[in-house]
Parts: structure tokens; C-alpha cells; sequence
């Protein structure tokens, strides 16, 4: 889908973001955007792609950054997937492939949140983790919302009893910890499994 004019004047390409929005639909997915000659400027997704792509035509409320991306936005391509989870995905793979320009200018400095499962211990830590995978162990994610993820971990760690201390705190434990007497550690750091 694209709805790009040419001024006759000049030569250079316009996006014509109104009747290109006006076709675009509400399902998840990525879009990905791209200058007159054809370079990815930046990927995003979203959960419903109309609103999204709405969003950077808005007359008002833009960063310069942003501003600056939209007035060099000649072509938008979609791709529809079937939920938030899968726009993600892709659009992680998508921009690792890629490095789009903007996606790093106007990047928070966040990554996205994983759970992750230690392998290095006899007892494994469950915590939340962000950035590089350096550490063994399994990663799961990535989540689109932090908040679930530790909404997820306290629920996990209530049901399974994993420890939750660091390392340096684990192996230097004398006496169970507070999270073992709330319930939420089986005590593995005082020999209590």
C-alpha cells in the first residue's frame, strides 16, 4: 500500500498520509517507513496500525525528532499479524535486521523485559531482566509491558517457591530470609529444601 504524489515543480516525492491512512486497517502488526529513495528510516508496531500511523500526522504534540521523521516519510508499508505479541516480535527482528536510523535516534534507552530463569546454581534465581543475554540461564520474552512482567514474576515466585536473591546474598545467607517466611522461598539458601 503506498500513496505517494510527485510535485511537477520540484520532482520530489509527497506522502499523501490522508488517503493512505484513510485505506489502512485496524489490525496489529508493523509498519515500516521509508524516504524518496527508498531507505528504512524507522519500524514500529502497534496494536491497532490505523490509529498508530494516525498518531505521526497529528498536527500537534510531536517531538522535533519526530517531525523531523514524518517530513522525510515518502513510502509506509504494513505487515498484518495476528496479535500484539507477533507485531513485536517482528518488529524486534525487523530492526536488529535493519538498524533503522530513527529507531535508534528516538530509542528510550529501554529494551524490552524478559524473565529470567538462572542455570548456574544448583538452585536457580527467577528475576526480571533487561538489556544483553549474558548470563546462562533461559530468557523468556521479550514482554511489551514491564508491568506484566513483574505482575508475572510475583505470581510465579508464589507458586513455585524459586529464590529471588542475588548470588553474592544467596551464598551468604545464615538464617531464611524474609521471602521465605511471606511464603514466596522455599529457603534453599539455609538448606531448608
Amino acid at each position: 500500500m503506498s500513496s505517494v504524489l510527485r510535485d511537477k515543480r520540484t520532482g520530489m516525492t509527497d506522502f499523501d498520509a490522508e488517503s493512505y491512512l484513510a485505506q489502512l486497517t485496524t489490525r496489529p502488526g508493523v509498519y515500516q517507513m521509508f524516504d524518496d529513495s527508498g531507505e528504512l528510516l524507522y519500524v514500529g508496531k502497534a496494536k491497532n496500525l490505523k490509529n498508530r500511523v494516525t498518531s505521526y500526522f497529528r498536527a500537534s504534540g510531536l517531538s522535533a525528532k519526530t517531525m523531523a521523521l514524518v517530513a522525510r516519510i515518502a513510502n509506509i508499508e504494513v505487515t498484518v499479524t495476528t496479535t500484539e505479541r507477533d507485531a513485536l516480535l517482528l518488529e524486534h527482528n525487523l530492526i536488529k535486521q535493519y538498524r533503522p536510523p530513527y529507531n535508534i535516534l528516538l530509542k528510550d534507552d529501554k529494551s524490552y523485559p524478559y524473565i529470567y530463569l538462572s542455570s548456574e546454581d544448583r538452585w536457580p534465581r527467577l528475576s526480571f531482566h533487561r538489556g544483553t543475554k549474558r548470563r546462562k540461564g533461559e530468557y523468556f520474552g521479550p514482554y511489551p509491558s514491564a508491568g506484566a512482567v513483574r505482575s508475572t514474576l510475583h505470581l510465579m515466585q508464589k507458586v513455585f517457591k524459586v529464590r529471588q536473591c542475588r548470588d553474592s546474598y544467596f551464598r551468604n545467607r545464615s538464617r531464611p530470609c524474609l521471602q521465605y517466611q511471606i511464603g514466596r522461598c522455599s529457603g534453599p539458601c539455609v538448606g531448608l529444601v
